[in-house]
């Protein structure tokens, strides 16, 4: 599928230790044992022990016990897959979120075809086959982040089954983006996989029920299907049944899920990619939802391909391929894709871009990472669509794209270290510069040097010019979201010298769905001693904005849509050539019915796979190397109402002079209800810790200390051996 062919393979992951279901089995025995234990039981109690772990080295990291995602690499692999051997760290969280234009009202779609250095990449071991699930840290990393231009997002590699990691799923999700795994087989090796799961209808049966089994598991929403190996006549005949049989079950276990073809066998059984629709492949076409062309087409390919029969009525269904490093014969791609872009579109075709990490890969500078990738999808965007989020309110972000230089909380560090996590990325932005006529110009751009939540705020700059005749007004949302009777608005800023920094928002009649009728209203800020702002700070607590301007407003507008949120630039002085940058930390709309304290507890909050290690370092105690523990934490709580939680872990006995009794101390973020604490060095035996986990709302409330989730845990030697 990457053109020519000559990219090199993956090397395989060694295989699964013997025994690996067996001990998989019994982790689920010990957490069904710990999902019971009452909220006030008594302590884990924990003998050290330093054997190996026995978690399945499939699953977590053999050095550091560390939670991956990997894909399958064999038939057999695929065909013993078991849902009580699956990977609960990388199912994903979000569920995928309405938007509009919904997938099948859009006439031409974009997808994006993630293929990065092999994929799986932990972004510590740049061509590793792995992806650390619960994020690592990363001094430039790639990311994506402009959900809002795309339809469909696939994660693609050279394993036989590529599983898209959980954080990719929920960043896309979040957006509206349905994301589809791959299953190909190539060559020689290709060849014999076929011949043994396409050799009658049981076997290629059993084949498609797995894979319907782990994208159900897993939460992504369907496959593309990548056959680069010449077919014998029996597997010819099984693939389009395999395809409409896969297809077919994905729909009725999955309404939304996709299932695509990639151009590559023809009628005949021969490997002959075609670079279009016709007569030779239309048979996989027909038997499922959608056709990846080839990147070596031609226009006259596009031109023929408008008046073929077998195209009519599913044009939007004909992705055509465009390969962004340009390999081969091909229109377009890296800085020049835009030229694909225009023809495809010019023939009312839809368009997959394959391999966008381009941007990032062939540069050598990835400190400039933002700026390329910025650079090329506005080069791409007179031939792209914007998708509104479609959102019932609280509407909330903060801009990060799941990535930075420190992580933030509240415009203060919470963790001064570089970081990666997709799952941490919130509801994307608008990305631009525009040159306004006569008034000046605007940018708008993610930037990682400060930040009220998360990795990055969103940095608005321009200039207002001294023939300006009213404000430079930024759009920042798309969005169609519902209003309540009453609304409230909270923005959260800093300004450059010699600004103004309003809100506007644009408005439509809700039951109209559509943009007639938009009214323009600019929201009066309330006083500090309205009702509604004492009522919001209260649910807040402290806030510490270290030069952050907090801004609250109240919306009385029922039975109104709100369909753009904009941030209005005012020049304050003399008229003159007003240059100015305004970040902007956070937005959120509220129902102002809803503010009131979150009353949920964390319930069943239970320790297990716990594994104990020597790590780098010696201890406070003795000479001898830090003793590290490495445990899962599970809990209940309801995911849709927190952004994250917080673990702590503080030492409640020993002597550790280093870490006072009952303090807090940050162990990470997590974003379910699942963690793993990895090479957590604690106090040397005997010792007693609590660990914690401490829900963060995602409309900023506080959750009272009584709320959260505690488990002690005590530790001792083993004085039998």
């Amino acid at each position: 599928m990457d053109g020519n062919g000559d990219r090199p393979r993956l090397q395989k992951r060694k295989a699964a230790e013997d025994g690996d279901a067996k001990q998989s089995k019994a982790a689920a025995s010990r957490l069904e044992s710990c999902l019971d234990l009452p909220m006030d039981s008594s302590s884990v109690h924990e003998v050290i022990s330093y054997i190996p772990s026995v978690l399945p080295a499939k699953h977590y990291d053999s050095d550091t016990t560390e939670p991956i995602s990997c894909g399958l690499q064999t038939l057999d692999e695929l065909r013993s897959w078991k849902l009580s051997e699956a990977n609960p760290f990388n199912v994903a969280v979000a569920p995928l979120a309405p938007r509009e234009p919904p997938l099948g009202h859009c006439p031409c779609r974009t997808l994006v075809s993630h293929d990065m250095m092999g994929g799986y990449l932990d972004d510590r071991l740049l061509f590793s086959s792995i992806l650390f699930v619960q994020g690592t840290s990363a001094e430039a990393p790639y990311a994506f982040y402009h959900w809002q231009y795309i339809d469909i997002f696939n994660y693609f590699t050279h394993n036989l089954v590529t599983i898209p990691p959980a954080v990719w799923t929920n960043a896309a999700h979040k957006h509206g983006v349905p994301v589809i795994g791959t299953f190909i087989t190539e060559w020689t090796d290709g060849a014999t996989v076929c011949e043994d799961f396409l050799k009658d209808e049981e076997s290629y049966r059993a084949v498609a029920d797995k894979l319907v089994q782990i994208s159900l598991y897993y939460g992504f929403d369907g496959w593309l299907i990548n056959i680069e190996n010449a077919l014998s006549e029996v597997a010819l005949k099984n693939t389009p049944l395999f395809l409409r049989y896969l297809t077919d079950q994905m729909h009725e276990r999955i309404p939304t899920s996709l299932v695509m073809w990639y151009d590559s066998v023809i009628e005949d059984g021969q490997l002959k990619w075609q670079n279009e629709l016709n007569e030779s492949n239309r048979m996989f076409f027909d038997a499922c939802d959608g056709f990846f062309t080839n990147y070596n087409w031609t226009e006259q390919n596009l031109d023929w391909m408008r008046g073929y029969s077998g195209v009519q009525g599913r044009q939007a269904d004909v992705f055509i391929g465009v390969d962004v490093f340009a390999r081969g014969k091909v229109v377009g791609g890296m800085f020049e894709t835009n030229k694909a872009l225009e023809i495809i579109r010019k023939h009312n075709f839809s368009a997959a871009i394959f391999a966008p990490g381009w941007v990032y890969e062939t540069q050598d500078d990835k400190t400039k990472f933002r700026q390329n990738q910025d650079k090329f999808w506005a080069l791409l965007s007179d031939y792209l669509y914007i998708h509104r989020p479609v959102s019932t309110l609280p509407f909330i972000s903060s801009f990060c794209q799941g990535f930075g230089k420190t992580v933030y909380w509240r415009g203060q560090h919470e963790t001064k270290r570089s970081w990666f996590n997709l799952t941490a990325q919130e509801v994307q932005p608008l990305y631009y510069h525009l040159d306004i006529e006569g008034q000046g110009w605007l940018r708008t751009r993610g930037c990682p040097d400060d930040a009220w939540n998360g990795g990055c705020s969103l940095l608005l700059d321009g200039l207002i010019s001294v023939s300006a005749t009213s404000p430079v007004c930024a759009k920042i949302f798309s969005l169609h979201a519902p209003l309540p009777s009453k609304s409230l608005v909270s923005l959260i800023y800093k300004p450059s010298a010699g600004i103004i920094v309003s809100l506007e928002l644009k408005t439509t009649d809700a039951s109209l769905g559509a943009d007639m009728d938009i009214t323009s209203m600019s929201p009066e800020v309330l006083d500090e001693g309205h009702h509604l702002v004492n009522q919001f700070s209260r649910l807040c607590g402290i806030m510490h904005p270290d030069g952050w301007t907090v801004s609250c407003s109240q919306l009385e507008l029922p039975g109104c849509a709100l369909r753009e949120l904009c941030v209005k630039i005012q020049r304050k002085g003399e008229l003159q050539d007003t240059p100015f940058s305004c970040r902007v930390g956070e937005i959120m709309l509220l129902d102002a019915a809803s503010l009131q304290a979150p009353a949920e507890l964390v319930q069943g909050f239970c320790i297990y796979d716990v594994v104990w290690l020597r790590g780098a370092g010696t201890s406070p105690q003795s000479s001898s190397p830090s003793l590290r523990l490495n445990a899962t934490l599970r809990w209940h709580y309801p995911t849709e109402l927190v952004r994250h939680f917080k673990v702590y872990w503080r030492q409640l006995r020993g002597p550790d002079p280093q870490i006072p009794l009952g303090q807090l101390v940050l162990v990470g973020r997590a974003y379910s209800n699942l963690f793993r604490v990895t090479e957590l060095a604690v106090p040397e035996p005997p010792g007693l810790l609590e660990l914690v986990v401490e829900p963060v709302i995602r409309m900023g409330f506080l959750v009272p200390e009584s709320h959260w989730g505690r488990r002690s845990l005590s530790y001792a030697e083993d004085l039998t051996q």
